[in-house]
């Protein structure tokens, strides 16, 4: 199965919660799922194969519920190509 990327914007809402905590809560989700990943002011770019990305994706959403979120948006994007694909690949010549 090819590598692939997946960007993902958690955006939680609630009425008691703090918003970055509940954010945190979805970053945990990822760095426990071992998927590559970069975390962004914006978003989350995560690498690996697809089935694997979109059920950590879907883990995400749940946790952030879990954690106190009253609802949950999510905005995800998804580059596929059958030969594969990187965040090194796209972002790397921007490296310092």
């Amino acid at each position: 199965m090819p590598i692939s990327n997946v960007g993902l914007q958690i955006l939680p809402f609630s009425k008691e919660k703090d918003t970055y905590d509940l954010v945190d809560e979805a970053i945990k989700v990822i760095q426990q799922s071992g998927v590559k990943y970069e975390v962004t002011a914006l978003e989350t770019i995560l690498e690996g194969e697809l089935d694997e990305l979109l059920d950590v994706v879907k883990k995400t959403v749940y946790a952030t519920v879990e954690a106190g979120a009253d609802e949950v948006a999510a905005e995800v994007k998804i580059h596929f190509r059958p030969q594969g694909t990187s965040i090194e690949e796209k972002v790397g010549k921007y490296r310092k």
